[in-house]
């Protein structure tokens, strides 16, 4: 079945579900046990056609990428440039012996190539082709990355200035001075947390001249990291990993509250027009799937349901015409809880330290016949675009500068 025949399928099953609904609801709007266990099976079948959908256009993109050609037809005269010889952690030697240090063969002759990238800790970093497979790794474990912007830091922290107010134009009669009104500007600072997990692995795996170990390293690594990753980037609460969008301090603005314990059409439509319009031209909702289920029982004012399936493949799935999207990592949309974030994700930066490390751990395991490694990274992201609360309070420290207005929240009623 191809992808298209998957979209129309899904779309029927929706269809279906949505008269059902429609047809079932009783006075008070709600359905009956029974009807609502019926839904709730026709409502997985939908999800798991999108998941199925999303699975096979991943493997599209897959296997476009590996029918690229391996090489390129030589364009100029050979030999009349000279190739730029890499160096440091982007070399083939220092490559080489990153991994035989790794399987543990020759290691006392690869020394020597590895001391231009030892840690502090003990550690090896890795090669920079292995790293650029390792971010590319967690950006498909991690669904909040694709959203924000990555910038590269070197060591400590990273200083970005920002506008906290911005100076506005007036009204002049003819030879009037000019009013000064100059734009207000603040400091946030990104940090570099470390994350970090320790893998084993069995002897006669790590001798196995077959087995990738790159490409296992470079999975667990990016599913663990990811992870966790992902976490702190929603519910973070900046203290020894990145603040959150969720977060109450430091994360996003409240656009509103429900005006009851379930998520109506106004209480979206309110949150949607909290963002101010620059913002909601790129605005993404983000949301736990238990609220996006609800949300698929609203409708807005002229009956139409607030969800819409994708129905040709470029195109998502959209609530009120903006793509979503979901991670276990948002709240739960349980009283007093920050349920649904929407706004423009790229105004959240990720500052990642360059280095990942790794370590191998000869004699931990060495009793269960297993070798152990140790992998890490720092990084550090927030939102970054602010305004100010008051003009008096604007100063350097970020906390005194404002509030995030480039996402919003809604809260749940307590």
């Amino acid at each position: 079945m191809t992808i298209q025949e998957l979209r129309e399928k899904r779309t029927k099953a929706w269809d279906t579900a949505r008269d059902f609904l429609d047809s079932k609801r009783q006075a008070d709007g709600t359905l009956s046990e029974e009807d609502s266990k019926t839904y709730d099976s026709m409502e997985q079948t939908i999800v798991n056609l999108g998941r199925e959908i999303q699975r096979m256009e991943r493997q599209a993109e897959i296997d476009a990428e590996l029918q690229k050609p391996t090489k390129t037809p030589i364009t100029e005269t050979p030999g009349k440039h000279a190739v730029s010889e890499k160096t440091g952690r982007a070399s083939a030697e220092y490559s080489t012996a990153f991994w035989n240090s790794i399987r543990n063969r020759n290691y006392a002759d690869v020394h020597n190539d590895l001391q231009i990238g030892e840690d502090s800790e003990g550690g090896y970093l890795v090669p920079n082709e292995f790293e650029k497979k390792l971010i590319a790794a967690l950006e498909e474990e991690n669904v909040f990355r694709p959203l924000a912007t990555k910038i590269n830091t070197s060591s400590g922290d990273r200083k970005i200035p920002i506008i906290t107010s911005k100076g506005e134009a007036v009204w002049m009669e003819e030879e009037e001075a000019y009013t000064l009104s100059d734009d207000a500007f603040g400091q946030i600072s990104l940090s570099a947390y470390k994350v970090g997990t320790a893998i084993k692995i069995s002897e006669e795996l790590l001798n196995d001249s077959v087995f990738d170990l790159a490409s296992y390293i470079t999975s667990e690594f990016a599913r663990r990291i990811g992870a966790k990753e992902e976490e702190a980037f929603l519910i973070g609460d900046g203290t020894g990993k990145p603040t959150g969008i969720f977060a109450e301090t430091g994360g996003a603005e409240d656009g509103g509250t429900t005006s009851t314990a379930n998520i109506t059409f106004d209480d979206m439509l309110e949150l949607f027009y909290s963002l101010k319009s620059p913002y909601r031209k790129k605005a993404v909702w983000l949301l736990n799937e238990q609220t996006l289920k609800a949300l698929r029982k609203l409708k807005d004012a002229n009956g139409n349901y607030i969800w819409q399936p994708s129905i040709s493949q470029g195109i998502p799935d959209t609530i009120l015409n903006r793509p979503y999207v979901t991670s276990v990592y948002a709240p739960t949309p349980d009283a007093g809880n920050k349920a649904i974030a929407f706004g423009d994700f790229s105004y959240y930066w990720i500052a990642d330290r360059q280095g990942r490390s790794m370590k191998r751990l000869n004699e931990l395991f060495a009793m269960n016949g297993q070798v152990g490694f140790l992998a890490s990274q720092r990084v550090d992201g927030r939102l970054i675009q602010q305004r100010a609360e008051e003009s008096a309070r604007c100063t350097s420290s970020l906390k005194s500068v404002g509030v995030p207005e480039a996402v919003k929240t809604l809260t749940m009623k307590a």
